[in-house]
C-alpha cells in the first residue's frame, strides 16, 4: 500500500524544489553575467597582445579597470596590528633574528614586504643583494629575480631556463625592469590564468599531478603558488626547486632536505647547518579551513568590485583586513570589528610562542658557540646541532609564511610549539656538553638588545655594508641616467631617422621603376590587362609601345577608376 504524503510535506518538498531552482537560476545568471563581461571586455580591446608581453601598461590599454587597481599596489598606507604595506625594519624590532641568521645575508637586512609594484626596487636596495659593480660579481644568483618581474619568463625564453638561473643577480639588472604584473598570471591572448614559472609545473609533475587539469578556482590560488612558496636553489646551477616531493608539511620538507643533505648556510656561531625557510604561504594556506572549504587566494586578496556596471577582480592585492566588507563579510555576518579581532586573536596567540622561541633559539646559538670555545668536539655537539637545525626550521617556516597564523592558526601554533620544544632540548644538550668539558655555570649572554649591537656581536661591519651599497646605488643611478639619456637621444633622432628611411625607400622605388621602364611587359601582365578590358568593356591600347612599368601603371589606373565608380554608385 502506497504511503501518501501529508499536505505540509508536499508543500515542503515543493518549497525545497523551488529553492533549488532559484539557486540554480542565480548561478546560471551569474555565469551568464560573467560571460557577458568577458565578451564586452574582449570586444573593446584596443591592442592585440601576443607572446610574452612584460610591459604592464600595454595590458592597461585593454583592461583599464584592472590596471588602475593594480597600480594601487604602490600604496604603503595600510597598517594592521602585526603587518601592513609599509616596509618595517624587522631586525630593529626583533634583534634576536640577527643572531638566528648569523652567517646569512638576512642578518644584514630584513624588512616587511611591500606591494608588488615595489618588488624590483626593494630587492635592488636590499643589503642582501650586495654591491656588485659588474655582471659577474655579487653574493646572489640570478635565480633571485625569478618572482620579481614578468621580464623573467621573457628572459627564460630567450636564454633557456638553466642558463637564466646559472648567472649572477647583477647579470640581468638591465633587463628586469617591469614590476610584478599582468603576464605573470595571465595569457596575453585570452587573459586566462596560466603558470608562467616552470618550478611550480615541475613540482606538480614530480608528484604525478597534471597542473593543466587544475580547475579555474584552483588556478586562482596556483598563480600565487608560483612565488608564495617554500623553495631552494638546487645544485651549482642554482636551479629553482620546490621541496614538495614528500609533501607539504614542515616535517615532509625537512625529510626532503635531510635526504638531500641540504643546508642553506652554516651558522656563524653554532656551526649548525641551517635551513632558511622562504615564505611557504601556499603550503600553509592549504592546511587551513578556508582552503579546505574551496576559498582561493584571490577570493580574499583580490575580491570582486563593481564599477560602471562592470564586475571585475580588484588587482590591488593586499591584506583582506583592508577591505573586510568585500572579503570577510561576503561569507561572515559578524561586524568588521568582531572579524578583525578574531584575526588578531589568532595572531597574538601564535606571536606569544614565536617570541619565546626566538629568545630560546638565540640563546642556543650563543651557548653552542660557547661550547665550541670550551673545546667541544663534533661528536659531542652532533645532537645539539641537529636539534638547533630542527628548531630553527620550524621557527622560520612559521614566521616566514605571511599571514600563516591566520591561514592555518592551529598548524602554525603546532609548528612553533614543536620548535620551542626542540630549542629547549638543544639548550639542554649543550649544557650536558659543557658539563662534560668541565663547565657547569651559566653561559654569559652578550648584549643583543638592539639590531646594531646584535650585528656587531656576530661580526658584521655594517658601516662597510652600507658604504658599498650606497656606492652601488650611486653607480646604478648614473647608469640609469645614462641609459635614459641614450633613449632621449634616440627619440630625438627618430624624425631624422624616419626621414632617412623614407628617402631610402623612395630611392629604392625610383630605381625599381627605372628598371621596369626598360623592360617589356610580362605575359602575366598582358593576360591580366586583357581580362580587365574584357570585364569592364574597355578599348585595348597597343601594348607593343608600352614598358613593363607603363602597363603596371595602366592596370593600377583601371582598378582605381573602377573602385571609385563602385563607391559613387553605392555598391561599396
Amino acid at each position: 500500500m502506497e504511503k501518501k504524503l501529508k499536505a505540509w510535506q508536499g508543500w515542503l518538498l515543493f518549497g525545497g524544489a523551488m529553492g533549488v531552482v532559484f539557486v540554480l537560476g542565480l548561478v546560471v545568471s551569474s555565469l551568464m553575467e560573467r560571460q557577458a563581461e568577458i565578451v564586452s571586455v574582449f570586444n573593446n580591446k584596443r591592442v592585440e597582445i601576443k607572446g610574452i608581453e612584460a610591459r604592464n601598461e600595454v595590458f592597461g590599454e585593454n583592461y583599464p579597470r584592472q590596471y588602475d587597481t593594480w597600480k594601487q599596489t604602490a600604496q604603503t598606507d595600510f597598517e594592521s596590528e602585526f603587518n601592513g604595506s609599509e616596509a618595517v625594519d624587522v631586525l630593529e624590532k626583533r634583534p634576536e633574528m640577527v643572531v638566528l641568521w648569523a652567517g646569512y645575508a638576512f642578518s644584514k637586512d630584513y624588512t616587511t614586504p611591500r606591494g608588488h609594484m615595489h618588488a624590483i626596487e626593494d630587492i635592488t636596495r636590499s643589503l642582501r643583494t650586495g654591491a656588485p659593480m659588474d655582471p659577474h660579481s655579487g653574493p646572489q644568483p640570478s635565480t633571485c629575480w625569478t618572482c620579481k618581474s614578468p621580464d623573467v619568463p621573457r628572459m627564460m625564453e630567450a636564454l633557456g631556463v638553466d642558463s637564466f638561473y646559472n648567472n649572477k643577480w647583477a647579470a640581468f639588472g638591465n633587463e628586469i625592469v617591469n614590476p610584478i604584473g599582468c603576464a605573470d598570471c595571465h595569457e596575453p591572448e585570452n587573459m586566462k590564468l596560466h603558470i608562467s614559472r616552470l618550478a611550480l609545473r615541475e613540482a606538480f609533475a614530480r608528484q604525478g599531478k597534471d597542473i593543466d587539469k587544475a580547475t579555474p578556482q584552483e588556478m586562482r590560488s596556483l598563480v600565487c603558488a608560483q612565488c608564495h612558496v617554500e623553495y631552494y636553489f638546487k645544485g651549482d646551477g642554482k636551479y629553482l626547486t620546490f621541496p614538495w616531493d614528500k609533501g607539504f608539511t614542515v616535517e615532509d620538507m625537512e625529510a626532503y632536505y635531510d635526504e638531500a643533505d641540504f643546508a642553506d648556510y652554516t651558522h656563524a656561531l653554532s656551526k649548525a647547518r641551517i635551513l632558511k625557510a622562504q615564505h611557504p604561504d601556499y603550503e600553509i594556506s592549504q592546511m587551513g579551513i578556508h582552503a579546505q572549504r574551496g576559498v582561493s587566494c584571490a577570493d580574499c586578496h583580490m575580491p570582486y568590485k563593481s564599477e560602471g556596471g562592470m564586475k571585475f577582480s580588484d588587482h590591488h592585492i593586499q591584506s583582506p583586513l583592508a577591505m573586510i566588507d568585500r572579503t570577510c563579510q561576503v561569507c561572515h555576518r559578524e561586524s568588521e570589528e568582531t572579524l578583525r579581532n578574531n584575526v588578531y586573536d589568532r595572531q597574538r596567540k601564535a606571536n606569544e610562542i614565536r617570541n619565546r622561541l626566538e629568545q630560546e633559539l638565540a640563546k642556543a646559538h650563543i651557548e653552542a658557540k660557547f661550547a665550541w670555545d670550551k673545546g667541544a668536539t663534533d661528536l659531542q655537539m652532533q645532537e645539539a646541532l641537529k636539534l638547533i637545525r630542527q628548531a630553527q626550521w620550524r621557527w622560520d617556516f612559521g614566521v616566514a609564511s605571511h599571514g600563516g597564523s591566520f591561514h592555518a592558526p592551529q598548524e602554525i601554533q603546532r609548528i612553533l610549539g614543536h620548535g620551542l620544544d626542540k630549542a629547549l632540548q638543544a639548550r639542554l644538550a649543550i649544557s650536558k656538553v659543557l658539563a662534560n668539558n668541565g663547565f657547569t655555570g651559566e653561559v654569559p649572554m652578550p648584549d643583543i638588545s638592539t639590531k646594531a649591537k646584535a650585528q656587531e656581536y656576530i661580526g658584521l661591519d655594517m658601516k662597510k655594508e652600507h658604504e658599498n651599497k650606497d656606492k652601488f646605488l650611486k653607480e646604478l643611478k648614473i647608469l640609469i641616467k645614462e641609459n635614459l639619456k641614450q633613449l632621449e637621444l634616440k627619440e630625438a633622432q627618430k624624425p631624422f631617422l624616419e626621414k632617412q628611411k623614407a628617402l631610402a625607400k623612395e630611392q629604392r622605388k625610383k630605381a625599381a621603376e627605372f628598371k621596369l621602364s626598360k623592360e617589356e611587359p610580362t605575359k602575366k601582365q598582358l593576360y591580366y590587362y586583357d581580362k580587365l578590358c574584357q570585364k569592364y568593356k574597355l578599348d585595348k591600347k597597343d601594348t607593343n609601345a608600352l614598358s613593363r612599368l607603363d602597363l603596371k601603371n595602366l592596370i593600377g589606373k583601371i582598378i582605381e577608376d573602377e573602385n571609385q565608380h563602385t563607391k559613387e554608385n553605392g555598391f561599396d
